[in-house]
Parts: C-alpha cells; sequence; structure tokens
C-alpha cells in the first residue's frame, strides 16, 4: 500500500458512488486513468510544486489534457483535489476506484505469468477455474517470464498460485539448505 492510499479512499469512494448513481463506471475508470497518466508525467508533476504556478493554472492544464473527457463533475473533481493539493494521490485514486468497481461488478483481474506462452484455450481453462475458485468473472492479463524455467504464476487479487520451477527450486534449496 502506497502512501497515499489512505489519502485516496475518500476520492475514489466518492467517485465510485458518483459513477454508480450515474451508471457510468467505463466512462469514471478512463477519467481517473486519464488524469493519473497526466499528473504522472514529470513535466506535469513539476508544476505542482513550482511556485510560480498557481492552483487554477495546474487545474486547467489538467483539464485541458482530458479534453472533452470531463464533464462539469470531472472538473469539479480536478479543482478540488488540486485545491487540496492531493494530485500526487491520483494513482492510488485510479487503483482504488478499479478495486470498488470490480467489487461491485463481480470481476477480478488476474495476472498469469507463464515461462512459456499460454494457448488460448488453457487461457480459457484458468479463467474458468478461477471464476468457480472466486466466484467472480475473471479477465486475463497474460505475460511471458522466461526466469520461471517453467509453470507459471497466477495472481488474482489475494490468492497467489505459484507453480513455477522456479520456486519450486527455491523451496528445494531451503530445505537442503537448512
Amino acid at each position: 500500500m502506497s502512501d497515499n492510499a489512505i489519502t485516496a479512499r475518500p476520492y475514489a469512494q466518492a467517485v465510485f458512488e458518483l459513477a454508480r448513481d450515474e451508471g457510468r463506471f467505463p466512462h469514471w475508470s478512463e477519467v481517473l486513468r486519464r488524469l493519473a497518466d497526466l499528473a504522472g508525467q514529470e513535466q506535469v508533476s513539476a508544476l505542482f510544486s513550482h511556485p510560480k504556478v498557481g492552483r487554477d493554472d495546474i487545474a486547467a492544464i489538467l483539464i485541458e489534457g482530458c479534453g472533452d473527457l470531463l464533464n462539469d463533475a470531472g472538473k469539479n473533481l480536478v479543482h478540488l483535489l488540486v485545491r487540496n493539493g492531493r494530485l500526487v494521490a491520483l494513482e492510488d485514486i485510479a487503483e482504488q476506484f478499479e478495486n470498488l468497481r470490480a467489487g461491485e461488478e463481480q470481476t477480478i483481474n488476474a495476472q498469469v505469468e507463464s515461462a512459456l506462452p499460454v494457448s488460448e484455450a488453457h487461457q480459457q481453462k484458468i479463467a474458468q477455474a478461477l471464476e468457480k475458485k472466486l466466484g467472480r468473472k475473471v479477465t486475463l492479463e497474460v505475460s511471458t517470464d522466461a526466469s520461471l524455467i517453467g509453470g507459471a504464476v497466477i495472481r488474482a487479487g489475494d490468492l497467489v498460485i505459484d507453480g513455477s520451477v522456479k520456486a519450486r527450486l527455491e523451496k528445494l534449496a531451503a530445505a537442503v539448505s537448512s
């Protein structure tokens, strides 16, 4: 958990409630992602603490960077974050919003890291097994990591299944050395 996680919670909760009431989760996901991306850019984040750049200027830069994506509520959010000095928490706000959204929509993102490419058929089997275990709709993000030697590591929320050869070798080495 980052240093800004506690600060981000009430903002993420407020945006979540607004998005739920409006039925616009995808829109607010995009808004928060865009704002977090803008705030994370070195040129933009340097302005946050620059003594010659005012709050209204910072807000205007972020609003302009989002283009037509921001409605009045989005613009108000930007002004509120600027006024309260919370722009550094935007990444955490976006992340916590996505967690709240996933809970509401009964979905979860799972990461599958495999030593070798995973076929579409195996991806479907993994997703189905995780859906059965977790009781949620699963979206898989699949990547390869040759350092695993063989097998795979699956992460879905708090669940971690490490079936990699690398992990087995590390356990064996620990058992032999003790």
